[in-house]
């Protein structure tokens, strides 16, 4: 018994190691190529527990979620041939492991160099018939979506698709934002410069207009005026027409005395020198003529 006891726990622990070596488990985050002899045999997508040869298939794991690749900052001429220096990234993701395995081969890293050549070349091709306002308006959703498109139908046969492609960055070079700069600088002088003539312009019309309407209006009260003096004082004479027609004596007499009352209601003191033939004494001296009958 002993004798056969021996070979046996050697036999259970060779089919132990083997079914060890058999046994390998797939994660919900991964699908597994397997190879035999560095030929592809077949792809596993089902997660869980699978079953392979021993010392003969190769187990090749690949990553199904979302990958993203960046990119450094490269230069790109635009369609309005000014210059942008770009920081971009891509979001992939494998879905055929054999495709890729015999496009790329087992490592994923691999595949940088290639996606990324393809990203340069996507983005210069695309940028280079957009301008720098397209590329920093609303329509860049647009022109990154053709970016995508161009590396998707490009990585076409690598098993990956493309999800999405974005501009993390884009700076003007040194030279070229200093000559941005002082070109909206010299147009915001520019527009200040309108905006300062336009006012004065303005102003001046307003003044003008102001002044204008003042003179006419000056004159068209002076006018009223003068025809109000002149209705009052045609007024005057004729009622002093018609008290002097009706008694002269009177009128005369009142005129006097009007002329009385100038002179002596002044109250400054001053002295009057007359002759005593001056007609200015002569109601003082004669009286008030007699009534008209």
């Amino acid at each position: 018994m002993r004798r056969l006891a021996i070979p046996a726990a050697a036999l259970a622990a060779v089919l132990i190691a083997a079914a060890a070596l058999s046994l390998f488990t797939v994660q919900q985050t991964e699908q597994v190529l397997i190879t035999q002899f560095g030929r592809p045999v077949r792809v596993i997508e089902v997660p869980g527990l699978h079953v392979r040869l021993p010392l003969v298939q190769t187990v090749i794991p690949f990553d199904r979620r979302l990958q993203n690749f960046e990119m450094p900052g490269e230069e790109v001429i635009l369609g309005d041939q000014r210059r942008l220096i770009v920081d971009s990234f891509t979001m992939y993701r494998i879905i055929n492991p054999l495709q890729f395995y015999q496009a790329i081969g087992a490592i994923q890293e691999n595949l940088n160099g290639r996606l990324g050549s393809i990203v340069s070349s996507s983005l210069r091709r695309v940028l280079g018939n957009n301008s720098l306002l397209a590329v920093l308006s609303a329509d860049r959703a647009h022109i990154m979506a053709a970016i995508r498109d161009q590396v998707n139908e490009e990585m076409r046969g690598f098993g990956i698709a493309i999800e999405d492609v974005r501009i993390r960055r884009a700076d003007l070079p040194e030279e070229n934002t200093q000559a941005i700069l002082s070109r909206m600088q010299s147009e915001r002088e520019r527009i200040a410069r309108q905006a300062r003539a336009e006012g004065a312009e303005a102003s001046a019309r307003i003044r003008a207009g102001a002044e204008r309407d003042r003179t006419v209006l000056l004159a068209e009260a002076q006018a009223k005026a003068d025809g109000l003096r002149g209705e009052g004082e045609a007024t005057a004479s004729r009622t002093y027409a018609q008290a002097y027609s009706q008694d002269a004596g009177f009128f005369s007499t009142w005129r006097t005395m009007q002329a009385y009352r100038a002179a002596f209601a002044s109250g400054n003191g001053a002295r009057l020198v007359l002759t005593p033939g001056n007609d200015f004494l002569r109601l003082l001296q004669n009286g008030p003529p007699a009534p008209a009958p």
